[in-house]
């Protein structure tokens, strides 16, 4: 993926800049989150349980499981920054899980530029308003304001 200029970048803000490719949430997946965070509670890992005395039919993804592929499908669908460096994850305002993600289902990220502040030290922070969609659904698995912090040299350094 090409990488685009800190001024192109400045003039998307307000606009979408990316849609993610789908995504298979598999139980796979769930299973492997489940044992990384020691959350194993039925709803996601027990698929006959969760079918007998849940409103779901099946297992559904943790919601920081989702949480969690936003920086793998930001990867997948934002250019770099000419100049970047690292980048990280700074926070999040008014996340909101809004819907379950069953086992099997696909998912994709829309990425917001909501807003951009270039600071005096190089580092960059950036706000993406971030839609979770689910495949055939209405409702959004998650939506939320992301702050994350990228550092990009000074153009002199990298031209």
């Amino acid at each position: 993926m090409k990488a685009i200029s800190l001024e192109q970048l400045q003039a998307s803000v307000g606009t979408e800049v990316g849609v993610s490719p789908w995504r298979v949430v598999s139980q796979t997946m769930i299973d492997q989150f489940a044992d990384a965070t020691d959350d194993h509670q039925f709803i996601h890992v027990n698929p006959e349980r969760a079918a007998r005395e849940t409103p779901f039919g099946g297992t559904i993804a943790h919601g920081f499981l989702l949480l969690s592929l936003l920086s793998a499908m930001t990867f997948e669908t934002l250019p770099p920054i000419e100049g970047q460096g690292m980048g990280i994850n700074h926070g999040f305002d008014k996340m909101r899980f809004m819907a379950p993600v069953k086992s099997g289902a696909r998912i994709r990220a829309r990425f917001l530029l909501a807003d951009l502040n270039v600071r005096p030290s190089g580092w960059v922070q950036m706000s993406y308003d971030v839609t979770i969609d689910i495949e055939n659904s209405l409702k959004p698995a998650l939506t939320a304001r992301w702050l994350t912090l990228t550092m990009v040299e000074p153009r002199e350094a990298h031209a």
